[in-house]
């Protein structure tokens, strides 16, 4: 059985894809780039299709009438002093030549030319008026553009001498092309400026609502924005308004009733705790000591209080609190001072000086001491390192622990997902939360020491 060929991509598909990532190389990223290079490019266009209309047609046509006429009064002078044999028929010819034909013209019996054709200038004025003269004369000829900026000087060889006729510029020049031009320019630069600026405004209303939104995904509480701009942008940011509104109120309804239900838990066992601290431990129950009973349960209680002031915690977030400027090396030397007295090991305290961050230090405090507690848990030496980068601040977390398989280096951020050595399931969850509020994140990996190493990017 045959196998049928692949059909690969045609060559010109493949000539088309990379055209376009060659042009989109090219093309601004910007929405407001975008919508002036859309302004601009069909105004160039437009420009230059006017500009070729006059240019190219128009000027061409009234260019070449203009050199015809001037040749048929060249080639009617001509005609007339071949008849005439006197030199005072000729002069008398010539003066009347200046007189009602504007041109001036000077006979040099005998004399003889030296150069032919014509020097060039910029427009179709030489071309049409060499064209003109080689057609409607038999004699060589010269023409000088450049000897004098409002005379054109015409040089005709004849049987028996040079004729020379000086001709006005404004005979066979329609004007300079060069005003039409700098009006064209400096008409398009015009309307480019007052489309840049009303598209700068319009831009500024959507990058305002993109401040406010990357705002509010970190938890910070910027009130709701003025709607401005386009109908659509308003449209966008009355939504966005109630967006929020509904969210907030969302937060602190849950906020409210999960406080309500941790103060509802706290009641009983405080009440428990307080009971079981009151209880006699020197008492026997069927010939066993009540002591180790009473400090288990008393544990037990701890730990429920424990976990529901993590639950408290992780549904509440920290976004009410006001971000500041933080010094990291006394930031990071109190944290490590409360865990070491919480019982943590920590051995190597390494910070760069000179850095800060712009952050929430209660919730950032609370995110390194959920490390740490992690670290104590299931390590034994910790190691803290703090060092500026690229990205921003980065803060290593070290531990000579059992670490964590790669397979499971996601899912131990889900909430609840506890591993051994007891706990909630909420540390690594919260502190990530906090991490990405403050527009960082948060990377598992294997630390020097063999156990697990937690790397917090903060901008």
């Amino acid at each position: 059985m045959k196998r049928r060929p692949l059909k690969l991509f045609p060559s010109g598909v493949l000539k088309s894809r990379s055209m376009e990532k060659s042009v989109r190389r090219v093309l601004p990223r910007s929405l407001l780039g975008r919508s002036l290079l859309i302004v601009l490019i069909p105004l160039l266009v437009t420009q230059a299709i006017s500009l070729e209309l006059f240019y190219g047609n128009f000027l061409k046509v009234v260019s070449r009438r203009l050199s015809d006429s001037v040749t048929a009064d060249i080639v009617l002078s001509l005609n007339a002093l071949e008849h005439l044999q006197k030199r005072s028929d000729k002069d008398w010819f010539v003066a009347q030549a200046r007189d009602h034909l504007q041109l001036v013209e000077t006979w040099h019996p005998g004399a003889r030319l030296r150069r032919f054709g014509f020097n060039h200038i910029t427009g179709p004025m030489d071309d049409d008026l060499a064209h003109a003269l080689d057609s409607a004369i038999d004699y060589p000829f010269f023409v000088n553009w450049k000897s004098d900026p409002h005379t054109v000087k015409i040089a005709i060889q004849l049987p028996d001498g040079v004729l020379d006729v000086d001709a006005p510029r404004k005979r066979l020049d329609m004007g300079q092309i060069w005003l039409f031009v700098g009006w064209a320019l400096s008409s398009s630069i015009l309307l480019f400026v007052v489309a840049s600026l009303f598209m700068r405004n319009q831009v500024r209303a959507i990058r305002r609502l993109a401040r406010a939104a990357e705002q509010f995904g970190l938890g910070r509480d910027i009130g709701p924005i003025k709607p401005e701009g386009a109908q659509e942008v308003r449209k966008a940011a009355v939504a966005f308004n109630r967006m929020q509104d509904r969210i907030y109120r969302f937060v602190s309804q849950r906020t409210g009733v999960l406080a309500g239900v941790s103060h509802d838990l706290r009641t009983p066992l405080t009440r428990l705790r307080l009971s079981l601290a009151m209880m006699p431990r020197t008492g026997t129950v069927k010939g066993e000591e009540l002591s180790q009973d009473v400090d288990d349960m008393i544990g037990d209680v701890v730990e429920m209080e424990h976990m529901i002031g993590s639950y408290l915690a992780f549904a509440r977030g920290e976004g009410a609190e006001t971000p500041e400027q933080v010094e990291m090396v006394p930031f990071i030397e109190d944290v490590v001072t409360a865990a070491r007295r919480a019982g943590a090991r920590v051995d190597s305290v390494t910070v760069q000086p000179g850095l800060t961050v712009h952050m929430r230090p209660d919730a950032m405090k609370r995110a390194l001491t959920n490390l740490l507690d992690n670290a104590r848990r299931h390590g034994g030496a910790i190691a803290i390192t703090a060092y500026a980068m690229q990205e921003g601040i980065c803060v290593l977390v070290d531990d000579d622990g059992p670490g964590i398989r790669p397979e499971r280096r996601e899912s131990v951020f889900r909430a609840f997902e506890s591993g051994r050595g007891g706990g909630t399931g909420l540390g690594l969850t919260i502190s990530r939360d906090i991490v990405r509020a403050h527009g960082g994140d948060m990377e598992l990996d294997v630390s020097p020491a063999g156990g697990l190493r937690v790397k917090l990017i903060l901008p």
